[in-house]
């Protein structure tokens, strides 16, 4: 690689910038969230600069999207649940039981001048405390679930995977993030975003996009880089957000048109008056120079036959 070649970053398919823009960009978004999480650390490995750190991505879906049953590393066997874990009770329970009984004939024999009172009433008390132990580690089961879900599992606003909510759509505008770096394309970071909540939907369905205030919105191709375009645009989300939104369902808006989307109404149908009229006199030129090449090409013909 040329010294050319080493300052510039790739941030898409035959797109580069600057390191020095980029790196002059990137002190402006740190001093914004200055303390903050957001803050981006950077390094360079052989003459390449790498972003990276967390990104803010917001959610712009209109179709339910579906989490997975299981984690991929859970497949291979039964899910834990609370049915399991009170079959697994039930099965210590009984040797619980069992081995109370196994305990209260050895006292029984060991003691054969006591009381037949006194041994029923030690044994029922042998028993209690069984029920009680099994008790404490049923919960102690329970809990253990509990953590190993959130362990293995993001949720939406605690939904984790139920046949209640197991398929619905997260609202639109919330915000999630992701850490990754400035030299994943925007493939990655779509399939590093739907394993954080294991979603079930394939990742073809969803784009990335940059969308303005202004209403203009621009798709991420699938070899762009989203960290460090984020970076470009700059770091304040009042002005431009990262959009998670489905690819059939959204169309890209450009600049110019964003330009009229503000506008009141009336000010847009006087545009389009502008337009017409301007469409007409075009027209009516385009007509006369039709015209008079016609007129020129019969007066020669004329000539001709003469």
């Amino acid at each position: 690689m040329d010294s050319e070649d080493s300052d510039k970053v790739q941030i898409g398919e035959k797109k580069f910038v600057s390191k020095s823009t980029l790196l002059s960009q990137l002190n402006t978004y740190n001093l914004y969230y200055k303390g903050e999480a957001l803050q981006l650390r950077h390094r360079e490995e052989e003459g390449e600069l790498i972003i990276e750190g967390l990104l803010n991505v917001f959610w712009g879906v209109n179709r339910p999207i579906r989490l997975q049953m299981q984690d991929e590393k859970e497949a291979g066997r039964p899910r834990s649940s609370l049915t399991s874990l009170s079959a697994e009770t039930d099965i210590n329970t009984l040797n619980e039981f069992a081995t109370a009984d196994d305990q209260s004939k050895d006292f029984s024999e060991d003691k054969e001048e006591a009381d037949e009172e006194q041994q029923e009433s030690k044994h029922s008390d042998r028993i209690a405390r069984a029920k009680s132990d099994v008790g404490g580690r049923r919960i102690s089961g329970r809990r253990l679930g509990i953590r190993r879900v959130k362990r293995n599992r993001c949720s939406f606003n605690g939904h984790f995977y139920n046949h209640k909510t197991a398929v619905f759509t997260p609202k639109f505008g919330s915000v999630t993030n992701v850490r990754i770096n400035s030299c994943m394309t925007t493939a990655q970071v779509m399939r590093v975003l739907l394993n954080k909540f294991k979603i079930e939907n394939s990742p073809d369905e969803f784009s990335l996009y940059i969308v303005h205030t202004s209403g203009e919105r621009h798709q991420l191709k699938p070899n762009d880089h989203p960290l460090a375009l984020r970076v470009l645009q700059g770091p304040c989300e009042q002005v431009s957000k990262m959009f998670l939104m489905e690819t059939d369902q959204v169309e890209e808006v450009t600049h110019d048109v964003a330009q009229y989307i503000k506008f009141e109404l009336p000010v847009l149908q006087s545009f389009i008056a502008k337009l017409q009229e301007e469409e007409e006199r075009e027209m009516q030129k385009l007509k006369k120079r039709y015209a008079d090449m016609r007129r020129i090409i019969k007066k020669y013909m004329r000539s001709l036959a003469d």
